[in-house]
Protein backbone atom coordinates (compact mmCIF):
# COMPACT_ATOMS: atom_id res chain seq x y z
CA UNK A 1 0.00 0.00 0.00
CA UNK A 2 1.38 3.32 -0.95
CA UNK A 3 1.92 6.10 1.60
CA UNK A 4 -0.63 8.29 0.11
CA UNK A 5 -3.15 5.14 0.79
CA UNK A 6 -2.11 5.11 4.60
CA UNK A 7 -2.49 8.47 5.33
CA UNK A 8 -6.19 8.51 3.76
CA UNK A 9 -7.31 5.43 5.87
CA UNK A 10 -5.74 7.11 8.93
CA UNK A 11 -7.64 10.57 7.98
CA UNK A 12 -11.06 7.92 8.45
CA UNK A 13 -9.43 6.82 11.90
CA UNK A 14 -9.36 10.47 12.84
CA UNK A 15 -12.71 11.05 11.93
CA UNK A 16 -14.16 8.48 13.15
CA UNK A 17 -12.65 9.61 16.22
CA UNK A 18 -13.60 13.13 16.43
CA UNK A 19 -17.07 12.42 15.28
CA UNK A 20 -17.39 9.61 18.45
CA UNK A 21 -15.92 12.63 20.62
CA UNK A 22 -18.91 14.95 19.67
CA UNK A 23 -21.25 12.04 20.53
CA UNK A 24 -19.62 12.09 23.56
CA UNK A 25 -19.71 15.98 24.11
CA UNK A 26 -23.30 16.65 22.98
CA UNK A 27 -25.00 13.75 25.42
CA UNK A 28 -22.53 15.30 28.16
CA UNK A 29 -24.56 15.03 31.57
CA UNK A 30 -28.01 13.93 29.72
CA UNK A 31 -29.64 10.85 30.71
CA UNK A 32 -31.74 9.33 28.55
CA UNK A 33 -35.01 11.23 28.69
CA UNK A 34 -33.28 14.83 28.28
CA UNK A 35 -31.60 12.93 25.22
CA UNK A 36 -34.62 11.94 23.28
CA UNK A 37 -36.07 14.95 24.02
CA UNK A 38 -33.14 17.21 22.92
CA UNK A 39 -34.15 18.07 20.00
CA UNK A 40 -31.25 19.32 17.47
CA UNK A 41 -29.01 17.42 20.22
CA UNK A 42 -30.53 13.85 19.45
CA UNK A 43 -30.47 14.93 15.53
CA UNK A 44 -26.51 15.85 15.73
CA UNK A 45 -25.69 12.76 17.73
CA UNK A 46 -27.32 10.65 15.80
CA UNK A 47 -25.69 12.54 12.16
CA UNK A 48 -22.22 12.08 13.96
CA UNK A 49 -23.28 8.01 14.89
CA UNK A 50 -24.10 8.04 11.02
CA UNK A 51 -20.67 9.77 10.04
CA UNK A 52 -18.86 7.22 12.30
CA UNK A 53 -20.02 4.10 10.03
CA UNK A 54 -19.69 6.30 7.04
CA UNK A 55 -15.94 6.75 7.80
CA UNK A 56 -15.72 3.30 8.55
CA UNK A 57 -16.48 1.77 5.06
CA UNK A 58 -14.03 3.75 3.23
CA UNK A 59 -11.67 2.06 5.70
CA UNK A 60 -9.40 -0.41 3.46
CA UNK A 61 -10.46 -4.56 4.41
CA UNK A 62 -7.20 -4.89 4.88
CA UNK A 63 -6.37 -2.29 7.54
CA UNK A 64 -10.13 -3.31 8.94
CA UNK A 65 -8.28 -6.99 9.55
CA UNK A 66 -6.04 -6.04 11.01
CA UNK A 67 -7.68 -4.15 13.67
CA UNK A 68 -10.12 -6.72 15.16
CA UNK A 69 -10.40 -4.91 18.64
CA UNK A 70 -12.90 -2.39 16.64
CA UNK A 71 -16.72 -3.26 16.32
CA UNK A 72 -16.47 -2.95 12.35
CA UNK A 73 -19.45 -4.79 11.27
CA UNK A 74 -21.69 -3.49 13.76
CA UNK A 75 -20.41 0.25 13.30
CA UNK A 76 -21.31 -0.25 9.71
CA UNK A 77 -24.99 -1.90 10.68
CA UNK A 78 -25.66 1.29 12.87
CA UNK A 79 -24.97 3.77 10.51
CA UNK A 80 -27.21 1.53 8.28
CA UNK A 81 -29.85 1.47 10.38
CA UNK A 82 -29.42 5.21 11.92
CA UNK A 83 -29.09 6.23 7.79
CA UNK A 84 -32.21 4.24 6.63
CA UNK A 85 -34.32 4.70 9.35
CA UNK A 86 -35.32 1.23 9.24
CA UNK A 87 -38.59 0.42 11.81
CA UNK A 88 -37.53 3.38 13.68
CA UNK A 89 -35.13 3.69 16.21
CA UNK A 90 -35.14 1.65 19.37
CA UNK A 91 -34.11 4.43 22.48
CA UNK A 92 -32.59 1.98 24.82
CA UNK A 93 -30.56 0.29 22.39
CA UNK A 94 -29.19 3.99 21.27
CA UNK A 95 -28.70 5.36 24.71
CA UNK A 96 -26.61 1.95 25.40
CA UNK A 97 -24.50 2.58 22.41
CA UNK A 98 -24.07 5.96 23.05
CA UNK A 99 -23.01 5.34 26.38
CA UNK A 100 -21.74 1.67 26.35
CA UNK A 101 -20.22 1.55 22.89
CA UNK A 102 -18.88 5.39 22.19
CA UNK A 103 -16.21 5.41 24.72
CA UNK A 104 -14.79 2.83 24.01
CA UNK A 105 -14.72 3.22 20.58
CA UNK A 106 -12.71 6.55 21.06
CA UNK A 107 -10.41 3.71 22.98
CA UNK A 108 -9.69 1.40 20.55
CA UNK A 109 -9.26 4.02 18.06
CA UNK A 110 -7.11 6.07 19.48
CA UNK A 111 -4.65 2.80 20.41
CA UNK A 112 -5.02 1.72 16.35
CA UNK A 113 -3.20 4.31 15.04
Amino acid sequence: MSEGGQRQWRFYLDDMTEFAEKVLAYTDGLDQESFVASGITYDATLRNLELIGEAARHVPHEIRTDRPQIPWRMIIATRNRLIHGYLGIDQDTLWSIIQDDIPELVRVLKDAK
